[in-house]
């Protein structure tokens, strides 16, 4: 039975691994090519894994792209634990700002698959993801009420307030080349995201508030 188990436990790690191997893969390539523009044999080369591999743990093209999609919602819903973990406002909105902004920076090829997966109208999102955005969207915005309606921030429109934090951030990853051109052509330095990320929170926090920042 121990064996089993330790046999079991590694194929879910290697599983694991070459499913994520495959998704930053995937990433970049619809974000450069599209989704009609995309070929599994050029994610396959990109994720330096043979063709039948991709086709192993992701039938089609188009089950790929999904899954690109939900991963990437389910790590900016990650960032947001912050809110149920914390009843502090200052610490939550800055704790999830330096999240999406971490992820802005870390994974930008997924915010611009899903950026642009909006912009043409979730062709092929379709009604489920978009109704867990819906969903989760709505229980922020209730806990954002609910500090504004305690006197904890200033009275705010918790959706707009929402609005501002992902165009904010998500800037990082879908302008990255903008960023970078008006860097002088380099991709922003540790010490420049840090900045970032002071200048960011600072911002909103004060936009509610909050005046020690």
């Amino acid at each position: 039975m121990a064996i089993s188990a330790t046999n079991g436990d590694r194929k879910a790690i290697v599983r694991q691994k070459n499913t994520d191997q495959i998704i930053r893969a995937a990433e970049e390539v619809y974000a450069l090519k599209g989704f009609a523009g995309a070929t599994m044999q050029e994610i396959a080369d990109k994720a330096d894994l043979p063709k039948a591999n991709i086709h192993y743990y992701f039938k089609t093209k188009r089950a790929l792209y999904v899954a690109v999609l939900e991963d990437i919602f389910k790590a900016w819903a990650e960032a947001s634990t912050t809110f149920d973990n914390s009843d502090d406002p200052k610490k939550s909105l800055s704790d999830y700002i330096t999240s999406k902004l971490q992820l802005s920076f870390d994974r930008p090829f997924g915010s611009k698959v899903w950026a642009n997966e909006i912009i043409h109208g979730a062709p092929v999102l379709g009604d489920n993801l978009m109704d867990h955005l819906h969903d989760w969207e709505g229980e922020k915005a209730i806990q954002i009420a609910k500090w504004a309606e305690d006197g904890k921030i200033l009275p705010v429109d918790p959706h707009y307030l929402l609005y501002m934090i992902w165009a904010t951030t998500q800037h990082y990853a879908d302008f990255d080349h903008q960023v970078r051109v008006l860097n002088g052509g380099k991709a922003l330095s540790q010490s420049q995201r840090n900045e970032v990320t002071k200048t960011v929170c600072g911002i909103i926090l004060r936009g509610v508030g909050f005046t020690d920042v």
